[in-house]
Protein backbone atom coordinates (compact mmCIF):
# COMPACT_ATOMS: atom_id res chain seq x y z
CA UNK A 1 0.00 0.00 0.00
CA UNK A 2 1.37 3.32 -0.64
CA UNK A 3 1.56 5.41 2.40
CA UNK A 4 3.80 7.93 0.82
CA UNK A 5 1.37 9.24 -2.38
CA UNK A 6 1.45 12.48 -1.82
CA UNK A 7 4.98 12.81 -1.95
CA UNK A 8 5.50 10.28 -5.16
CA UNK A 9 2.75 12.01 -7.26
CA UNK A 10 4.79 14.73 -7.04
CA UNK A 11 7.91 13.11 -7.75
CA UNK A 12 6.25 11.51 -10.84
CA UNK A 13 4.99 14.82 -12.11
CA UNK A 14 8.39 16.96 -11.59
CA UNK A 15 9.40 14.03 -13.96
CA UNK A 16 7.23 14.40 -16.41
CA UNK A 17 7.63 18.07 -16.40
CA UNK A 18 11.58 17.63 -16.75
CA UNK A 19 10.65 15.03 -19.55
CA UNK A 20 8.61 17.43 -21.60
CA UNK A 21 11.64 20.45 -21.04
CA UNK A 22 14.17 17.73 -22.34
CA UNK A 23 12.63 18.20 -25.82
CA UNK A 24 11.96 21.52 -25.78
CA UNK A 25 14.27 24.86 -26.50
CA UNK A 26 16.83 25.55 -24.03
CA UNK A 27 15.52 28.87 -22.88
CA UNK A 28 12.06 27.49 -22.14
CA UNK A 29 13.84 26.07 -18.77
CA UNK A 30 14.79 29.59 -17.60
CA UNK A 31 10.92 30.35 -18.56
CA UNK A 32 9.63 27.27 -16.19
CA UNK A 33 11.80 27.99 -13.68
CA UNK A 34 10.53 31.96 -13.44
CA UNK A 35 7.09 30.70 -12.76
CA UNK A 36 7.30 28.00 -10.46
CA UNK A 37 6.84 29.94 -7.63
CA UNK A 38 3.20 31.36 -8.92
CA UNK A 39 2.02 28.15 -11.15
CA UNK A 40 0.43 25.10 -9.85
CA UNK A 41 2.78 21.61 -11.16
CA UNK A 42 0.03 20.74 -13.40
CA UNK A 43 -0.40 24.25 -15.47
CA UNK A 44 3.13 23.89 -15.66
CA UNK A 45 2.88 20.63 -17.36
CA UNK A 46 -0.22 21.89 -19.42
CA UNK A 47 1.66 24.91 -20.72
CA UNK A 48 5.21 22.22 -21.39
CA UNK A 49 2.57 20.21 -23.96
CA UNK A 50 0.82 23.32 -24.84
CA UNK A 51 3.93 25.25 -26.06
CA UNK A 52 5.58 21.82 -27.62
CA UNK A 53 2.38 22.06 -30.29
CA UNK A 54 3.40 25.89 -30.69
CA UNK A 55 6.84 25.38 -31.81
CA UNK A 56 5.68 21.79 -33.65
CA UNK A 57 3.50 24.40 -35.87
CA UNK A 58 5.87 26.67 -36.06
CA UNK A 59 8.13 24.07 -37.70
CA UNK A 60 5.74 22.47 -39.86
CA UNK A 61 3.79 25.90 -41.49
CA UNK A 62 6.00 29.05 -41.14
CA UNK A 63 8.60 29.80 -43.39
CA UNK A 64 12.09 30.95 -41.99
CA UNK A 65 11.84 27.49 -39.59
CA UNK A 66 14.20 25.56 -40.99
CA UNK A 67 15.80 23.70 -37.81
CA UNK A 68 15.39 19.85 -38.12
CA UNK A 69 13.47 19.59 -34.40
CA UNK A 70 11.99 21.65 -31.53
CA UNK A 71 14.52 21.56 -28.93
CA UNK A 72 17.00 23.27 -31.34
CA UNK A 73 14.82 26.58 -31.69
CA UNK A 74 16.68 29.58 -30.63
CA UNK A 75 15.37 33.08 -29.18
CA UNK A 76 16.33 34.72 -32.37
CA UNK A 77 13.73 32.13 -34.15
CA UNK A 78 11.36 32.98 -32.04
CA UNK A 79 11.83 36.56 -32.08
CA UNK A 80 10.94 36.29 -36.29
CA UNK A 81 7.27 35.00 -35.08
CA UNK A 82 4.78 37.62 -35.66
CA UNK A 83 1.21 37.97 -33.95
CA UNK A 84 -0.77 36.95 -37.44
CA UNK A 85 1.87 33.88 -36.83
CA UNK A 86 -0.03 33.52 -33.44
CA UNK A 87 -3.13 33.67 -34.92
CA UNK A 88 -2.59 31.32 -37.89
CA UNK A 89 -1.57 28.95 -35.02
CA UNK A 90 -5.26 29.54 -33.49
CA UNK A 91 -6.72 28.88 -36.47
CA UNK A 92 -4.84 25.36 -37.25
CA UNK A 93 -5.39 24.26 -33.98
CA UNK A 94 -9.13 23.95 -35.29
CA UNK A 95 -8.03 20.64 -37.01
CA UNK A 96 -4.31 19.43 -37.00
CA UNK A 97 -1.87 16.44 -36.88
CA UNK A 98 0.53 16.18 -33.77
CA UNK A 99 2.27 12.57 -33.19
CA UNK A 100 0.80 11.18 -36.25
CA UNK A 101 -2.83 11.86 -34.60
CA UNK A 102 -5.57 14.12 -35.74
CA UNK A 103 -6.36 16.44 -33.44
CA UNK A 104 -8.91 19.46 -32.87
CA UNK A 105 -9.70 21.84 -30.05
CA UNK A 106 -12.53 23.84 -28.72
CA UNK A 107 -12.60 27.29 -28.15
CA UNK A 108 -11.66 26.61 -24.64
CA UNK A 109 -8.66 24.69 -25.30
CA UNK A 110 -7.79 27.30 -28.23
CA UNK A 111 -7.28 30.15 -25.48
CA UNK A 112 -5.35 27.65 -23.12
CA UNK A 113 -2.75 27.33 -25.73
CA UNK A 114 -2.93 30.58 -26.26
CA UNK A 115 -2.28 31.49 -22.74
CA UNK A 116 0.53 29.69 -22.22
CA UNK A 117 2.26 31.26 -25.70
CA UNK A 118 1.30 34.93 -23.85
CA UNK A 119 3.21 33.99 -20.78
CA UNK A 120 6.23 32.36 -22.85
CA UNK A 121 6.54 35.49 -24.59
CA UNK A 122 5.90 37.84 -21.95
CA UNK A 123 8.74 36.39 -19.72
CA UNK A 124 11.25 36.55 -22.75
CA UNK A 125 9.77 40.39 -23.28
CA UNK A 126 10.45 40.86 -19.34
CA UNK A 127 13.80 39.52 -18.81
CA UNK A 128 15.07 41.66 -22.18
CA UNK A 129 15.43 38.59 -24.04
CA UNK A 130 12.92 39.41 -27.04
CA UNK A 131 12.57 42.65 -28.38
CA UNK A 132 9.12 42.76 -27.99
CA UNK A 133 5.93 41.17 -26.92
CA UNK A 134 3.50 39.96 -30.10
CA UNK A 135 1.49 37.87 -28.56
CA UNK A 136 -0.10 40.56 -26.52
CA UNK A 137 -1.64 41.87 -29.95
CA UNK A 138 -3.84 38.54 -30.02
CA UNK A 139 -7.10 38.61 -29.12
CA UNK A 140 -8.58 35.72 -26.85
CA UNK A 141 -11.17 33.41 -29.04
CA UNK A 142 -14.51 34.36 -27.71
CA UNK A 143 -15.84 31.84 -25.18
CA UNK A 144 -19.10 30.98 -25.19
CA UNK A 145 -20.77 29.69 -22.11
CA UNK A 146 -21.05 25.92 -21.79
CA UNK A 147 -23.88 24.12 -20.47
CA UNK A 148 -23.29 22.94 -17.01
CA UNK A 149 -23.91 19.32 -16.47
CA UNK A 150 -25.07 18.10 -13.62
CA UNK A 151 -27.67 15.34 -11.73
CA UNK A 152 -31.35 15.98 -10.70
CA UNK A 153 -32.50 14.66 -7.29
CA UNK A 154 -33.98 11.81 -8.83
CA UNK A 155 -31.33 10.45 -10.96
CA UNK A 156 -28.69 11.15 -7.33
CA UNK A 157 -31.54 9.06 -6.07
CA UNK A 158 -31.36 6.61 -8.75
CA UNK A 159 -27.67 6.41 -8.87
CA UNK A 160 -27.65 5.57 -4.92
CA UNK A 161 -30.21 2.93 -5.15
CA UNK A 162 -27.99 1.49 -8.31
CA UNK A 163 -24.95 1.77 -5.64
CA UNK A 164 -26.87 -0.50 -3.61
CA UNK A 165 -28.60 -2.92 -5.06
CA UNK A 166 -24.87 -3.41 -7.39
CA UNK A 167 -27.98 -4.63 -10.02
CA UNK A 168 -26.47 -4.64 -13.55
CA UNK A 169 -27.54 -6.92 -16.69
CA UNK A 170 -24.19 -8.63 -17.43
CA UNK A 171 -23.88 -11.20 -14.24
CA UNK A 172 -20.31 -10.99 -14.60
CA UNK A 173 -20.21 -7.15 -13.62
CA UNK A 174 -23.08 -8.12 -11.20
CA UNK A 175 -20.44 -10.12 -9.33
CA UNK A 176 -17.86 -7.92 -9.83
CA UNK A 177 -19.60 -5.01 -8.17
CA UNK A 178 -21.45 -7.00 -5.16
CA UNK A 179 -17.27 -7.23 -4.31
CA UNK A 180 -16.98 -3.19 -4.62
CA UNK A 181 -20.68 -2.04 -3.75
CA UNK A 182 -20.11 -1.11 -0.17
CA UNK A 183 -16.54 0.62 -1.60
CA UNK A 184 -18.17 2.46 -4.79
CA UNK A 185 -21.29 3.40 -2.09
CA UNK A 186 -18.27 5.48 0.40
CA UNK A 187 -16.52 7.33 -2.54
CA UNK A 188 -19.80 8.61 -4.60
CA UNK A 189 -21.56 9.37 -1.64
CA UNK A 190 -18.68 11.57 -0.15
CA UNK A 191 -18.31 13.30 -3.52
CA UNK A 192 -21.62 14.27 -3.85
CA UNK A 193 -21.94 15.28 -0.05
CA UNK A 194 -18.84 17.00 0.04
CA UNK A 195 -17.98 18.37 -3.98
CA UNK A 196 -14.41 17.20 -3.06
CA UNK A 197 -12.48 17.08 -6.40
CA UNK A 198 -11.27 13.47 -7.93
CA UNK A 199 -7.66 14.34 -7.38
CA UNK A 200 -8.18 15.23 -3.60
CA UNK A 201 -10.76 11.87 -3.05
CA UNK A 202 -8.00 9.50 -4.87
CA UNK A 203 -5.09 11.02 -2.21
CA UNK A 204 -7.46 10.64 0.85
CA UNK A 205 -5.75 8.23 3.38
CA UNK A 206 -7.90 6.30 6.22
CA UNK A 207 -6.53 8.16 8.63
CA UNK A 208 -7.63 11.69 7.20
CA UNK A 209 -10.93 10.89 8.30
CA UNK A 210 -12.60 11.44 11.58
CA UNK A 211 -16.09 9.73 11.78
CA UNK A 212 -16.35 10.92 15.32
CA UNK A 213 -16.52 14.80 14.00
CA UNK A 214 -17.58 13.34 10.57
CA UNK A 215 -14.54 15.65 9.39
CA UNK A 216 -11.65 14.74 6.71
CA UNK A 217 -8.39 16.23 5.83
CA UNK A 218 -7.91 16.91 2.55
CA UNK A 219 -5.24 18.49 0.30
CA UNK A 220 -6.64 20.83 -2.15
CA UNK A 221 -4.69 22.07 -5.59
CA UNK A 222 -1.63 24.02 -4.75
CA UNK A 223 -0.90 21.69 -1.83
CA UNK A 224 -3.06 23.55 1.13
CA UNK A 225 -4.51 21.25 3.75
CA UNK A 226 -7.57 21.77 4.81
CA UNK A 227 -10.79 20.16 6.88
CA UNK A 228 -14.13 19.68 5.64
CA UNK A 229 -17.24 17.96 6.57
CA UNK A 230 -19.69 15.43 5.59
CA UNK A 231 -22.90 14.51 6.42
CA UNK A 232 -24.48 11.84 8.32
CA UNK A 233 -25.23 10.00 5.05
CA UNK A 234 -21.71 10.14 4.32
CA UNK A 235 -20.81 9.12 7.43
CA UNK A 236 -22.73 5.61 7.27
CA UNK A 237 -21.75 4.83 3.98
CA UNK A 238 -17.57 5.91 4.95
CA UNK A 239 -18.53 3.57 8.43
CA UNK A 240 -19.48 0.66 6.44
CA UNK A 241 -16.54 0.80 3.95
CA UNK A 242 -13.82 1.42 6.80
CA UNK A 243 -15.31 -1.36 8.55
CA UNK A 244 -15.01 -3.91 5.29
CA UNK A 245 -11.18 -2.56 4.36
CA UNK A 246 -10.14 -3.19 7.83
CA UNK A 247 -11.73 -6.62 8.31
CA UNK A 248 -10.46 -7.45 4.47
CA UNK A 249 -6.57 -6.22 5.64
CA UNK A 250 -6.66 -7.84 8.70
CA UNK A 251 -6.74 -10.71 7.19
CA UNK A 252 -4.37 -10.52 4.72
CA UNK A 253 -1.93 -9.35 7.57
CA UNK A 254 -1.92 -5.59 6.06
CA UNK A 255 -1.01 -2.34 8.16
CA UNK A 256 -4.75 -0.50 8.44
CA UNK A 257 -3.30 2.67 7.51
CA UNK A 258 -2.82 4.18 3.95
CA UNK A 259 -4.62 4.94 1.36
CA UNK A 260 -8.49 5.21 1.80
CA UNK A 261 -10.27 3.80 -1.11
CA UNK A 262 -8.30 0.18 -2.26
CA UNK A 263 -8.71 -1.58 -5.64
CA UNK A 264 -9.12 -5.40 -5.12
CA UNK A 265 -5.56 -5.40 -5.24
CA UNK A 266 -5.43 -3.56 -2.21
CA UNK A 267 -3.66 -1.10 -3.95
CA UNK A 268 -4.91 3.21 -3.99
CA UNK A 269 -7.20 3.84 -6.79
CA UNK A 270 -5.99 5.61 -9.48
CA UNK A 271 -7.54 9.21 -10.74
CA UNK A 272 -8.98 6.81 -13.62
CA UNK A 273 -10.85 4.19 -11.93
CA UNK A 274 -12.34 6.03 -10.08
CA UNK A 275 -13.67 8.45 -12.75
CA UNK A 276 -14.15 4.77 -14.84
CA UNK A 277 -16.26 3.63 -11.07
CA UNK A 278 -18.32 7.49 -11.64
CA UNK A 279 -19.45 6.54 -14.58
CA UNK A 280 -20.33 3.50 -14.79
CA UNK A 281 -22.95 3.93 -12.00
CA UNK A 282 -24.10 7.46 -13.86
CA UNK A 283 -24.77 5.48 -17.43
CA UNK A 284 -27.78 3.75 -15.67
CA UNK A 285 -29.28 6.27 -13.22
CA UNK A 286 -28.83 9.40 -16.71
CA UNK A 287 -28.07 7.76 -19.69
CA UNK A 288 -28.24 11.20 -21.67
CA UNK A 289 -25.82 13.01 -19.62
CA UNK A 290 -21.78 12.72 -20.07
CA UNK A 291 -21.82 12.40 -16.12
CA UNK A 292 -18.27 12.51 -14.64
CA UNK A 293 -16.71 13.05 -11.14
CA UNK A 294 -16.65 16.99 -11.38
CA UNK A 295 -20.42 16.45 -12.12
CA UNK A 296 -20.78 15.45 -8.81
CA UNK A 297 -18.63 18.55 -7.91
CA UNK A 298 -21.67 20.44 -9.54
CA UNK A 299 -24.41 18.71 -8.37
CA UNK A 300 -22.87 19.46 -4.48
CA UNK A 301 -22.25 22.87 -5.80
CA UNK A 302 -25.97 23.63 -7.17
CA UNK A 303 -27.54 21.85 -4.15
CA UNK A 304 -25.55 23.93 -1.18
CA UNK A 305 -26.06 27.05 -3.33
CA UNK A 306 -30.08 26.23 -3.32
CA UNK A 307 -29.77 25.38 0.32
CA UNK A 308 -27.86 28.61 1.57
CA UNK A 309 -28.16 31.24 -0.74
CA UNK A 310 -24.62 32.22 -0.14
CA UNK A 311 -21.86 32.03 -2.81
CA UNK A 312 -19.17 32.67 -0.71
CA UNK A 313 -20.01 29.86 1.21
CA UNK A 314 -20.37 27.69 -2.10
CA UNK A 315 -16.63 28.87 -2.83
CA UNK A 316 -15.15 28.08 0.69
CA UNK A 317 -16.40 24.67 0.18
CA UNK A 318 -15.35 23.89 -3.33
CA UNK A 319 -11.40 25.40 -2.64
CA UNK A 320 -12.31 28.37 -5.37
CA UNK A 321 -9.64 31.10 -4.78
CA UNK A 322 -11.84 33.36 -6.95
CA UNK A 323 -15.14 33.70 -5.67
CA UNK A 324 -16.21 34.79 -10.08
CA UNK A 325 -15.09 31.15 -10.63
CA UNK A 326 -18.22 29.76 -8.28
CA UNK A 327 -20.62 33.08 -9.87
CA UNK A 328 -19.91 31.91 -13.09
CA UNK A 329 -20.71 28.15 -12.20
CA UNK A 330 -24.01 28.73 -10.70
CA UNK A 331 -25.18 32.15 -12.51
CA UNK A 332 -28.11 30.38 -13.60
CA UNK A 333 -29.16 29.17 -9.71
CA UNK A 334 -28.24 32.86 -9.19
CA UNK A 335 -31.30 33.94 -11.21
CA UNK A 336 -33.69 32.01 -9.78
CA UNK A 337 -32.66 33.29 -6.31
CA UNK A 338 -33.22 36.90 -7.23
CA UNK A 339 -36.91 35.39 -8.94
CA UNK A 340 -37.37 33.84 -5.12
CA UNK A 341 -36.66 36.78 -3.45
CA UNK A 342 -38.93 39.05 -5.41
CA UNK A 343 -41.77 37.31 -3.35
CA UNK A 344 -40.14 38.21 0.23
CA UNK A 345 -41.14 41.66 0.73
CA UNK A 346 -44.54 41.79 0.88
CA UNK A 347 -45.54 45.61 1.33
CA UNK A 348 -49.38 45.12 2.14
CA UNK A 349 -50.61 42.48 4.38
CA UNK A 350 -53.21 40.85 2.87
CA UNK A 351 -56.85 41.98 4.37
Amino acid sequence: MDSNYRANLKRTQHLKLNGLLSSLPSFCRMFFIGIEANTAILTRIGYAKDLTIFFDFLLKEIPGFDNPNISLITLSDLAKVRANHIEMFLSYLSYYTFNNKRLSNSERAKARKLSAVRSLFKYLYNMDLLPQNVSEKVKTPKLHDKEIIRLDENEVEEMLENLEDASFPSPRQKAYNLHTKIRDNAIITLMLTTGIRISECAGLNVEDVDLESRSFLVTRKGGNRTILYFSEEAEQALFAYIEERKEKLIKLGRPLTGALFLSLQNKRLSVRAIQNIVKKYAMISAPLKDISPHKLRSTYGTQLYRNTKDIYVVAEVLGHKDINTTKKHYAAISEDIKREASNKVILRKPK
